[in-house]
């Protein structure tokens, strides 16, 4: 029998992979297709629960490959019921991955890198640095371990609705392994989820952006911002590779006038982008494209002089879009207290200071 941590997983295994591990046991391929219905429709998390799989190839099963589900290292709640997650993921890496109940929704944020490379200003994330990228299996392994926690009078917790791509890195900088996840999510041996429960967030990396486009039929955001290119490029080094208008004319090019949405995000940070002049910027930027606004207040984190904008300020700038014909709503905070809101996340590890000034203040 091999050692534990020579056996793989195979949860994050698609089908063609699952039949090809039926096959090197010499087992029919169809029982890759029941692996995929016990490991995903039917959440087993013990060979021995396959019933309509042979004791003989259970056991081979065993010897060569785990499931490989491992429960969350730390859970916190928040006192507005958000929930967050801390996975260990190898080599000393963890993340953090957020549940969050919302009246009849269910959403979790998860992470596709330990650590992120894009290095924005403003994000806990990028303090960490890039660490690693995460598998398939580590990925989907957020979404099938998180265990019931009950909103209160409720028992057990309510199914998710909803996963968004929104947790630690850069999910198009890990491309390949996210669209297997999404393969896994969506399939009809996998979870069978529609794409419009499905959000993937970036900071608009290209051609993987086109690539996750062209592909796949969730939804997506965009991590804006601000539309002064300048100013965006001094809070997000990613502008510099991948401007913001060459992102606004890719996605130009595709339909989001019906079930798939584009989100654009936008933190807003007080006397930086929180003005009339920011708004026109972006309602130039956007022109005849059809997507949603979310006003994002910023949430502090150390080493960083920003300072969140004034409701009065998120209203204005909300109306002003509006008024143009974009529709901009204010997102609600959530997790804060448990430092599981936008841009906190952490892994739970000191975030250093970036060094020099911040470039950004006007």
């Amino acid at each position: 029998m091999k050692q534990n941590e020579e056996r793989l997983p195979l949860i994050g295994m698609g089908l063609k992979e699952l039949q090809d591990v039926a096959f090197r046991g010499g087992m029919p391929r169809f029982v890759g297709r029941q692996l995929a219905e016990w490991i995903y429709s039917k959440g087993a998390t013990d060979f021995d629960q396959m019933v309509n799989i042979s004791k003989k190839n259970k056991e081979w099963l065993s010897a060569n490959y785990v499931i490989g589900r491992e429960a969350p290292a730390s859970v916190v709640k928040s006192s507005d019921g958000t929930v967050k997650y801390l996975f260990k993921v190898g080599h000393g890496n963890a993340v953090e991955s957020v549940y969050i109940p919302d009246h009849d929704r269910a959403t979790l944020c998860v992470s596709s890198q330990a650590g992120c490379k894009m290095n924005c200003y403003f994000c806990a994330t990028g303090k960490l640095g890039f660490k690693a990228n995460l598998t398939a299996a580590q990925i989907i392994n957020q979404i099938l371990s998180i265990p019931p926690v009950p909103k209160p009078g409720q028992t057990p917790m309510n199914p998710l609705t909803n996963v968004v791509f929104m947790g630690m890195g850069e999910p198009l900088d890990n491309l390949p392994e996210v669209l297997k996840v999404i393969e896994i999510l969506t399939s009809p041996w996998g979870l069978a989820w529609s794409p419009k429960r499905i959000t993937v967030s970036t900071v608009g990396k290209l051609p993987q952006l086109k690539e996750l486009l062209d592909r796949t039929k969730v939804h997506v955001a965009v991590s804006v911002h601000t539309a002064d290119t300048a100013q965006r490029e001094s809070m997000m080094p990613a502008q510099k590779a991948f401007p913001i208008s060459a992102v606004m004319r890719v996605l130009s090019g595709y339909d989001f006038s019906g079930q798939r949405r584009l989100s654009l995000e936008y933190i807003m940070w007080r006397g930086v982008n929180d003005d009339v002049a920011h708004a026109d910027m972006l309602v130039r930027l956007i022109g005849n494209l059809e997507c949603r606004v979310n006003l994002i207040r910023f949430h502090a984190i150390p080493g960083v002089d920003l300072r969140p904008a004034s409701e009065e300020r998120m209203i204005m700038f909300r109306n002003y879009l509006n008024s143009n014909g974009i529709t901009a709503t204010i997102r609600a905070s959530r997790g804060e207290d448990i430092e599981a809101a936008c841009g906190m996340l952490a892994a739970g590890q000191p975030r250093a200071k970036r060094p020099g000034e911040n470039p950004n203040k006007k």
